[in-house]
């Protein structure tokens, strides 16, 4: 950077055609300017200036050294130039990660109307289960449900997240209502995928964990959905999963003073708040209107009520 603040400060020298009047241009004392442009002839090791008490003028390696310069200083702003512009349009790829069943549900029927708005943008969505890493895997943006811990990435609340427990009509007439928690586990199915088995809930009480058990085992969280809906058991379902299936009587709440953590949340979690390109913006603004403090997925939910955040 010192290479470069000489190189300006010799074009300006030559620009203004002696060094106090380059000095003020660059708001730099005289005796500043004189010692940068020994400096760099020192490390050049050649003579580009013939000073007099009255005018300066360019020696043949100066005047070489000067054309070349000036080709250098604005390749630098061009380059600052795009980079700013970049930086501000809504142009590029994009790359976003996001959970399967919510990306699939809650984000790609939507995506036609970004695109739209932003034809400049490329989106690459990929779809995991899993926690990337954001940085390392080179994404932009992940949209998570959970609750962040603490962490060097900045996480945009898009909306909260309501899990209740539920179950099909069908399975309730076979079996029974359920009346507690007790009875739950005793006298009903559980239905879990393997890495969701502890519900942490909350309820009278305060905060209790209950360990689902039940015939079927499976580590996808999809199976579960279609089991629960066929009337294997009683499941803690999120309502962005089921809620046209509450909506149209295909599934009823069970035991309603339970649910999920209340500070589950959906999030869009990216690297860093300095310097966030236009593009990214853009998406993240996009998602929070779609989804608001009261997403459309809850709508007329009698289950959720006036809990929504």
């Amino acid at each position: 950077m010192s290479t470069i603040s000489e190189m300006e400060i010799f074009t300006q020298v030559v620009a203004s055609g002696g060094m106090s009047a380059a000095a003020r241009e660059l708001g730099l004392s005289p005796a500043v300017v004189s010692k940068k442009l020994s400096k760099l002839e020192q490390r050049l090791g050649t003579r580009l200036l013939q000073r007099t008490t009255r005018q300066i003028a360019l020696t043949e390696a100066g005047q070489g050294y000067y054309e070349r310069v000036l080709e250098i200083l604005a390749s630098i702003d061009e380059a600052e130039a795009y980079v700013s512009r970049r930086s501000s349009a809504v142009q590029g790829l994009l790359r976003v990660s996001a959970p399967t069943s919510f990306g699939r549900m809650h984000i790609a029927p939507h995506l036609n109307q970004f695109l739209l708005n932003h034809p400049e943008v490329t989106l690459q969505l990929d779809l995991s289960d899993t926690f990337v890493d954001i940085v390392g895997e080179g994404y932009d943006v992940a949209i998570r449900i959970g609750h962040l811990e603490d962490s060097s990435l900045v996480a945009r609340r898009l909306a909260p997240i309501h899990r209740i427990l539920c179950a099909a009509p069908g399975y309730l007439e076979r079996h029974g209502p359920v009346y507690s928690l007790e009875d739950l586990l005793e006298n009903h199915v559980c239905l879990a995928a393997t890495q969701q088995e502890l519900w942490r809930l909350e309820g009278p009480e305060g905060d209790v964990t209950v360990h689902s058990r039940g015939p079927l085992r499976t580590n996808s969280s999809e199976v579960v959905r279609e089991a629960v809906l066929a009337g294997v058991g009683v499941a803690l379902r999120s309502t962005w999963d089921v809620g046209e299936e509450l909506r149209q009587g295909k599934l009823v709440t069970i035991l309603p003073v339970y649910r999920a953590s209340r500070h589950i949340a959906l999030q869009a979690v990216y690297p860093s708040r300095h310097f966030v390109p236009a593009k990214l913006r853009a998406f993240v603004e996009f998602l929070a209107t779609l989804y608001s403090p009261r997403p459309y997925w809850d709508a007329d939910l009698p289950e959720i009520g006036n809990s929504i955040n």
